[in-house]
């Protein structure tokens, strides 16, 4: 198995692009002791391991965890991890987060001046190129079982997850081939609609094919994953394909809603609140689970990675924070957020110079003892901005995660949970989206606000339900969770001048640039390999 794994990066690799093996490579080894897709491939039992790697592809970055036998050379193992990829192309580039590391094109991000030799535009290109190839592998050599209802629906999963890849490929780089089986030849470049197209018809088929709602494993996609990725890409239609499809999010995020999925409003122990339930490292079995609907897990001693949660909360630890109290060994003093995210809540008290310092509202969860509320130099200066305490390597009752060595991190991560469902339904509500309500829509909200102040006190009524309020509101709810940049797109505030936050554009109080930058250029060793590809305009 991973013979024939590696075997296939090595060729997407070498490549950098999406597109498979070339059929030289494609031998049957000569050792009998050798495991090949024959082998894979040869019962469910052990195409359901193959299914595995596909997960997987989003969480780890080699076949030694968490280094040393990377799937991708070429590029830093573990800063190119999927999840720590996502939140610097979603939230370090926008008010959302700072990262104070010097590392060769990480402060380029927050700055809004990459360019398509940035190696991090080339990471997450190249690894969600990897995550296609293996689920176009899975898809391809799964036929000869094709038969058996239980590799049916691991094939449903597959396709899942290679449409998710692409909805990340057409988010962040627009223009990219559409690839969807094994080929030799390089492909040519398809457009956003095309790519949009594929992941629509795709989610509509496997919707049927899928697990129902809530009977599959933890951590396997079912039916209900499907329907909450068309209610994301229905909402943000509008800037992916011109098309108001508002309407059609609604008409999916009710299903989502209806599913067997639930808000989680109680935490059970009375140790912190049910919001801080969900960045534990038992969000797996504390109650957060109800609402994760797609989630990348990991575990400390299993699966190892220094992305992932383990860059979240080593990375967010620094200054006077105490990181037993985190669950690990110590802190990398980088990440920290802006006073545009500490200002989206409402505070109740302040320190001597009128700054916030705490808050009814328990999603807004700051360290703040000898921190800046503004923050004059990103680099090197962990105390300049408030540090985020969201997530945590401990359980319920304050335990420590399984790496005894306090190193790695247990707790996996949301990527898609109800409660962005909900918010979703409301802000197609008010865009004009038919087959939904205003009172309905405000309800949602209340759900999520009851959640975190404990109590109806930070109720809203339905005229207080605006766009501006939903994208405040997404903030609280949903700040570090990989979406904000697509956010700011969608209500064109991310690189125009009518929203700044701090050093956005690299200026202190931050400035507007040019709009070429609502998407990401395609890595210029891509388009050096294949001449097929056109790259983004202005880059």
């Amino acid at each position: 198995m991973i013979k024939y794994i590696k075997t296939s990066i090595a060729c997407v690799l070498a490549s950098t692009l999406l597109f498979s093996c070339i059929s030289d490579l494609d031998q049957t080894p000569i050792d009998p002791d050798s495991f090949t897709e024959l082998d894979v491939f040869a019962n469910p039992t052990e195409a359901k391991s193959a299914l595995a790697k596909v997960y997987a592809a989003f969480a780890l970055t080699g076949q030694k965890g968490p280094d040393g036998d990377p799937d991708i050379s070429g590029i830093d193992e573990g800063s190119s991890q999927y999840t720590r990829m996502l939140h610097n192309f979603q939230e370090l580039t926008t008010d959302h987060a700072v990262n104070g590391w010097g590392n060769p094109g990480l402060p380029d991000l927050h700055a809004m001046s990459w360019t398509s030799s940035n190696g991090f535009v080339e990471g997450m290109y190249y690894r969600l190129a990897q995550s296609v190839s293996f689920a176009n592998s899975f898809i391809e050599n799964a036929q000869v079982l094709a038969e058996d209802d239980e590799v049916k629906s691991f094939i449903a999963e597959a396709r899942f997850l290679r449409a998710y890849a692409y909805y990340n490929l057409m988010d962040l780089f627009a223009n990219v081939p559409l690839v969807t089986k094994i080929q030799t030849e390089l492909p040519q470049q398809s457009n956003r609609k095309e790519i949009f197209a594929f992941i629509e018809t795709e989610l509509k088929e496997i919707e049927g094919l899928l697990k129902n709602s809530r009977a599959n494993e933890y951590g396997r996609v079912d039916e209900t994953a499907a329907q909450a990725l068309l209610s994301r890409m229905y909402l943000n239609a509008e800037v992916f394909i011109g098309e108001n499809r508002y309407s059609d999010c609604i008409t999916y995020s009710n299903k989502v809603i209806s599913s067997g999925y639930s808000i989680h409003m109680t935490d059970v122990n009375g140790n912190g609140t049910a919001y801080d339930d969900m960045f534990l490292a038992d969000s797996d079995s504390n109650g957060a689970q109800n609402e994760f609907i797609f989630t990348i897990s990991f575990d400390g001693i299993e699966s190892q990675t220094w992305g992932g949660v383990t860059y979240l909360v080593h990375a967010s630890i620094g200054g006077t924070m105490n990181p037993t109290h985190f669950g690990v060994n110590g802190g990398w003093a980088g990440l920290r957020t802006t006073k545009a995210l500490v200002s989206k809540f409402e505070a109740n008290a302040t320190n001597g110079d009128g700054e916030p310092i705490a808050w009814a509202d328990k999603r807004a969860m700051f360290h703040t003892d000898q921190q800046n509320y503004e923050i004059t130099t990103i680099a090197n200066t962990f105390e300049d901005g408030y540090a985020i305490t969201k997530f945590k390597n401990v359980d319920k009752d304050g335990n420590a995660g399984s790496d005894p060595n306090g190193d790695q991190v247990d707790m996996d991560t949301p990527m898609i949970r109800l409660a962005e469902i909900y918010l979703n339904y409301a802000e197609a509500v008010v865009r004009g989206g038919t087959g939904g309500s205003i009172a309905d829509a405000t309800n949602y909200i209340n759900i999520l606000r009851t959640r975190g102040y404990g109590d109806s006190s930070g109720n809203i009524t339905s005229g207080d339900v605006t766009l501006d309020f939903i994208l405040d509101e997404r903030s609280r709810e949903l700040y570090w969770e990989g979406l904000r940049r697509t956010d700011l797109i969608r209500y064109d505030r991310f690189t125009t001048g009518d929203y700044l936050w701090p050093f956005k554009g690299d200026l202190p109080d931050g400035t507007a640039v040019s709009s070429h930058r609502n998407i990401y250029p395609i890595p210029a060793n891509a388009i050096l390999v294949n001449p097929n590809l056109t790259q983004n305009p202005q880059y």
